[in-house]
């Protein structure tokens, strides 16, 4: 409730802010005259192929597109209800702009090489992570691991059970759903899902790889776009209905005492870099254990997001992380997730998104059998989470639409249309070791039916 209190306050000061003093509209708090001379200044730049192929011309762009798409999308009736607002606009308008031919292959470039190179979209993520999961409480942290793994598997048997449904109405087998639909989609994303997933295809019936990656790419792009809808429209939902959501929290906590003593802190500017530090030292460490002391267990990669999400909710669980520390950490957490999430939506609409992979792979029969997964994949996690003690809108998008888009990029387009970037921990373990999860279970059904 805290949460949508304090989304609640920045959406009123956002309205406030976007008049003037002169009566005029602001752009990301800046006057319109002011904001449309530097946008001249930088899409200038760009349409010339002058931009800085670096991080400071890339971050130029993203601003001033991501300020202009999200603007507009947070302000158009129906879309800032049902399909995500501004950041979904941002993700979509950045990825036409690419497949129009309208962006310069230099100002692509500049995007590109931000987003994989220098790679902001893994330290915007980093930084969301320890943020969030050390905001939650010690004793709710704990329940909630306790109880999500298991909401993730009875999530992936509703989305197989709709598939198959979806199969038998659209003409499909239910082979041919189970590994070249259910599979794909389920499978955390792209490198860490469909990737992998290919190679086991390969081994076990002795295809080229390529003939499961060119039909699994588009269907899994068709299903994170609806389940980035979906998102929005549970956030919709949870609007009509209060008692089916946390507000960004996952745990229901009618039995745990949430008027305990908190710590006032009164945070400094070197609080909040010190959680930088923190951050990026978590980060660090899943690296050291993901590509060096234990990359696999049982068979199984572990990604470095996973093991970051369980070394930051053991530090949080054993309270060796002092209060001053921890928040400045979510004080950072808040400010990455409010300033820059349109800049990472841009970046994912031109560095991630082919529109033409999309457009082409659109058709009846793939738009209904992937829409009943992820449907499945929600009613699953949303009936098995409130019975485990989750709210079923946050249980629904994280262990369901989370295991159903592309991965991390896909993670934060779901969260953005949601209104919940506070649940990215969950989502990641969704994408990371939920992927891992059906890694397992596609060798096991690769080797069934084949």
């Amino acid at each position: 409730m805290e949460n949508a209190q304090k989304i609640q306050k920045v959406e009123s000061s956002n309205e406030q802010n976007s008049k003037g003093r002169f009566g005029g509209l602001k752009i990301f708090n800046i006057p319109l005259p002011l904001f449309a001379l530097l946008a001249a200044i930088v899409i200038g730049a760009s349409l010339l192929e002058v931009i800085p192929v670096n991080i400071v011309g890339a971050l130029g762009l993203t601003f001033v597109l991501g300020a202009t798409f999200g603007e507009i999308g947070d302000r158009i009736p129906i879309w800032k209800e049902y399909v995500g607002g501004g950041a979904i606009l941002a993700f979509l308008g950045s990825a036409y702009l690419v497949y129009s031919g309208i962006m310069p292959e230099q100002s692509i470039n500049a995007v590109t090489e931000f987003m994989k190179e220098t790679n902001f979209l893994t330290l915007f993520i980093a930084v969301l992570i320890t943020g969030s999961v050390l905001s939650v409480e010690r004793k709710l942290l704990l329940k909630a691991l306790v109880g999500y793994i298991p909401t993730i598997v009875i999530g992936i048997a509703g989305a197989m059970l709709f598939g198959v449904v979806a199969g038998l109405l659209t003409g499909i087998s239910p082979a041919n759903v189970l590994t070249m639909y259910v599979l794909p989609i389920m499978g955390g994303g792209t490198g860490a899902g469909a990737l992998p997933m290919s190679e086991i295809y390969s081994s076990v019936t002795g295809n080229d790889p390529s003939q499961f990656l060119s039909f699994a790419f588009p269907i899994l792009t068709i299903a994170n776009i609806v389940a980035i809808v979906i998102a929005a429209l549970l956030n919709k939902l949870g609007e009509k209905r209060p008692s089916l959501t946390g507000n960004g929290e996952l745990v229901r906590n009618k039995d745990f005492d949430a008027k305990q003593k908190k710590v006032e802190v009164k945070l400094t500017t070197r609080d909040i870099s010190a959680g930088f530090i923190l951050s990026i030292s978590i980060y660090l460490l899943g690296v050291l254990m993901s590509k060096a002391i234990l990359p696999t267990v049982f068979g199984v990669q572990i990604h470095t997001f996973a093991y970051m999400v369980l070394f930051v909710s053991l530090f949080n669980a054993l309270n060796i992380i002092p209060e001053e520390l921890k928040q400045g950490a979510k004080k950072l957490q808040s400010f990455f997730s409010g300033e820059f999430l349109w800049v990472i939506m841009i970046g994912v609409g031109v560095a991630y998104t082919d529109l033409g992979e999309i457009i082409a792979a659109i058709n009846a029969t793939n738009v209904i059998i992937a829409s009943f997964i992820v449907i499945g994949a929600v009613v699953g996690t949303a009936i098995s989470g409130y019975f485990i003690g989750f709210y079923p809108i946050e249980s629904s998008i994280t262990a369901g639409l989370c295991m159903a888009n592309r991965g991390g990029s896909g993670d934060l387009a779901v969260l953005g249309a949601a209104k919940r970037m506070d649940l990215i921990s969950w989502a990641q373990i969704s994408s990371r070791l939920g992927g891992g999860i059906m890694l397992v279970i596609a060798s096991i059904v690769f080797g069934v039916l084949y």
